[in-house]
Order: C-alpha cells, then structure tokens, then sequence
C-alpha cells in the first residue's frame, strides 16, 4: 500500500513538474512573440510619402523659379485663399464655424490614425479602423451631448425624444465606450497583443488631441465670437510672421526638431503677433455680432448674437504710464479692456503655441515623415495647419474661466425652465424669501 502511495506521489509530482515546464514554455514564447513588437527609431518602417498635390497651373506658372521661391508663391497664394474662405464662414455665422471645427477635427482625426495605419502596415490587426472612428463617435456624442445640454435647454425641452436621450446622456455615452471597449478585448490576437495596446493608446491620445480641443473651441465660440477669433487669428498671424522673418532674414536656428525655424523668425512673430493682436481686438470689440454670446433662440431656430455689450467691451480711459506721456504727448488713452486681454492671448501664441508644432514635428521625425498629409500643397495636411492651435484652445478656455466668466443669469434661467412646475415653484418661494430677508422685497 505505501509504494503504491509513494508512486502516486511520484507520478503527481511529475506532473506538476511538466505543467510548471509547459507553463514557462508558454510565458518564453509570449516575450519572444511580445518582441516582435519592440522596434527602435531606426526600425520604425517609413511611412509612404505624400505625393506632390500642386495644381499643374501652379507648376507651370512658376516652373523658372527656384524650389526656395516656388514654396514661397505656393504657400502665399493658398494661405491667402484660406484665409478668404475663411472669412466667408465667418460672415455665414457661427453655426457654420462650428461645421468648419468639426471637418477639421474629423481630418485631423484621420490623418493622424492614418499615419499608425501605415506604419504598422505589415500586421493585419482585426478591427483597428473600425474600433478607432467608433471611439470617435462616442467620444464626439459625450462631449457634444453635454453642450447640447447647456446650450439648447429649451429647444430640448420641447422634444420629449431629446429629454431622455439628456437625462441619461451620461450613462449611454459610457455604455457606448463601454461596447468599443468589450471590442477591443474581443479582437486581441495572440502575438499582436502588444501592438493592439500600442494602436488603442495611439487612437486615444488621438482622440485627447483632436476632439476634447475641438470641444474647447466650440466652448469658447460660444463665450462670444470674439474668443473664436482673436486667438485662432493671433495663431496664423504668427505663423505667417515667423515664416516671413525667417525666410528673409533668418540665420541662427531656433530647434533640432524644426530646422527651418530661426530665432529671427520667433522674435519678429512675437511683436508682429502682439501688435496685431490688438489691433483685431479693437476692431472686433465695437461690433455686438463679434463680442455677444451665441445663444439658440428657440422661436426663430436660430443662433443670434445680441446683447448689451459688457463692460469688457465698453471704451474706458486708463492712465499712461509717464514715460509714455512724455513720449506720446498725453495723460490717458480710451480702450477697451479686452484689449488688455489681447496681450496675454497674443503673447501665447506667439511664445507657447509654436510649441505645439514643434511637438508635431518631432512627432514626424519619429515616423520619418515630411507633413501629415498632402491636403493643402505648400502646407501639407490639414493637422499640419492646426497643430499650433489646439494648445491655444486649451489656454483660451482655462482662461476664461479663470479670469473672465462670472455667472451667466441667462444660461441660469435655461436650467430652471427645464425643471418640472413643482421644482421651479420652490426655487421661486425659496427665492422670494431671500430677497425678502435681504430687503429687496417687502414682506406681504
């Protein structure tokens, strides 16, 4: 009976012996397959470079010019037709700036999560694409439910379907991250496990890039048109100045990451950049069109810009400081205050913001890549436009919540409408009686 008993043992420690072996031989060749993945700056696969996209009638036109020369008239000519269409949906209203935010966001989105398409071209991971826009558009429905929440209270309240779909807006929008994510799980292949993780990273950093500052703008547009354009036209001035400075009179490099930018470039952006700044901000402050909140009005379906301007936006006197009394002859000045904001939104973008194209441009050399695409010849792709602009977005926003916005009776009054009868009733007696205590109002 003992040897029986000692070879039971023997044969189960055998077998705990071979599982514990098979168990390593499964954690070896997950590593080595988990290697395959690891790659080094000079193993990274190129990306297939953009091909040329300049209109025939522009190379024709400037075939004797040098390639320095013909960049230069190529990038003007379309910088100019940008900014003409531009201004054209300004006048059409910030209903249709809104559109614009949104094709830009979506095209940035592409570009970029086309780029880790191509450079893991070789891996057929299953669902990449599909996955990658289906996060798009439940991270576009959360942000864009909310605003939708805020801003249109009453339009939704007309509209029962609406009603639920704000109530629990929170709760879908997770459950639909929620189904993207069970997903993901689901499309994990062995040997690709850490690419996929790689590629569910890149998509949302993706997704942190494009959308949550595309939703800050949005914001901002809606603080007033003026917080739309003084800082996006702040942006592309100092683009435009740095290139110029630095195309006629550029010599010391700026930064590895970005050779052609010079110092010359960079300082002379930065005063160019100031001095416009506020003069736009002159300009935009005397117009209700450009300074007024957008808000919806639900009798006409419209977004209407009209208000009593607030003090920010009505002229005031301010006191020179003696050397410039002495310099331009007088004691005081009349602005307007947001002029004096001007300088801080200028300054950023002409100091911070490039930051955010030198980060795009490490970001090509790291895939060994000339633009993000080639949408704008001269300009390379969408993303390559707007790199500068994102961080200005988040700046414009912190900014204005910190310094500028204080608590808006109209927006208030859209919460309280929403509310049923009964709510809004106490809210009323409860009102009433602080007034009351207050001695606003006299007691009945």
């Amino acid at each position: 009976m003992s040897s029986e008993m000692s070879e039971l043992r023997r044969r189960g420690g055998g077998g705990d012996h071979e599982r514990e072996s098979m168990g390593d031989k499964d954690i070896d060749e997950n590593e080595k397959f988990g290697e395959q993945d690891v790659r080094n700056d000079s193993e990274v696969p190129e990306v297939v470079p953009a091909t040329d996209s300049t209109p025939e009638i522009f190379k024709r036109a400037l075939s004797g010019l040098s390639s320095r020369w013909k960049n230069w008239w190529i990038r003007g000519i379309l910088t100019l037709a940008m900014i003409s269409g531009f201004s054209l949906i300004i006048y059409m209203g910030s209903f249709m700036l809104m559109l614009l935010v949104l094709s830009i966001q979506v095209k940035c989105f592409h570009e970029i999560i086309t780029i880790g398409y191509r450079v893991y071209r070789s891996y057929d991971l299953p669902w990449f694409r599909t996955l990658s826009w289906y996060f798009l558009l439940c991270v576009n429905y959360f942000f864009y439910g909310e605003t939708v929440a805020d801003y249109f209270a009453t339009f939704v309240q007309r509209r029962e379907q609406l009603q639920f779909l704000i109530r629990y807006h929170r709760f879908i929008s997770f459950t639909l991250y929620l189904a993207g994510f069970c997903m993901f799980v689901l499309s994990l292949v062995k040997r690709h496990y850490r690419l996929q993780f790689y590629m569910f990273a890149w998509t949302h950093v993706t997704l942190l890039i494009t959308v949550t500052q595309s939703h800050l703008v949005i914001q901002n547009l809606f603080e007033g048109m003026i917080w739309f354009l003084v800082p996006i036209s702040s942006v592309i001035c100092n683009d435009i100045a740095a290139y110029i400075c630095g195309f006629f009179f550029g010599r010391t490099p700026l930064i590895k990451l970005s050779p052609k930018k010079t110092w010359e470039g960079f300082i002379g952006g930065f005063f160019i950049t100031v001095i416009f700044g506020f003069i736009v901000a002159h300009l935009l402050a005397q117009y209700q069109y450009f300074v007024c909140p957008v808000e919806y009005n639900s009798e006409t379906n419209r977004f209407v810009t009209e208000c009593e301007p607030s003090e920010l936006f009505q002229l005031k006197k301010y006191s020179l400081p003696p050397l410039l009394q002495v310099a331009l002859r007088k004691e005081t000045v009349t602005l307007y205050p947001f002029q004096m904001h001007s300088f801080a939104l200028s300054t950023f973008a002409s100091l911070i913001g490039p930051f955010g194209g030198f980060f795009a441009s490490g970001f090509k050399r790291a895939f060994k890549i000339k633009d993000f695409a080639d949408t704008i010849p001269g300009h390379g792709g969408i993303m390559d436009r707007f790199d500068c602009q994102y961080l200005m977005a988040t700046f414009v926003h912190v900014y204005i919540t910190s310094f500028i916005r204080g608590p808006n009776p109209s927006k208030l009054l859209k919460q309280l409408l929403v509310l049923q009868p009964e709510e809004q009733l106490n809210i009323y007696k409860t009102l009433k009686s602080h007034l009351i205590e207050k001695g606003f109002l006299q007691h009945p």
